[in-house]
């Protein structure tokens, strides 16, 4: 009886460290995903440099 409760220990510390393992891969990607976006998103909305945008260049 004494090695099943300790194998159902072992058992249950071994799924809670993959569930937190899991959980933080979980959230740096996130992290790393509203990144990007933010990184995106500032250069889409930047206004361009000086000098850019005034006129049309035809013979491009």
């Amino acid at each position: 009886m004494n090695t099943d409760l300790s194998s159902q220990m072992l058992t249950m510390n071994s799924i809670k460290t993959q569930s937190s393992v899991q959980i933080a891969v979980f959230k740096k990607q996130n992290d790393m995903q509203n990144e990007l976006l933010n990184t995106l998103t500032q250069a889409a909305l930047s206004p361009p440099p000086a000098g850019q945008g005034v006129r049309i260049d035809k013979q491009a």
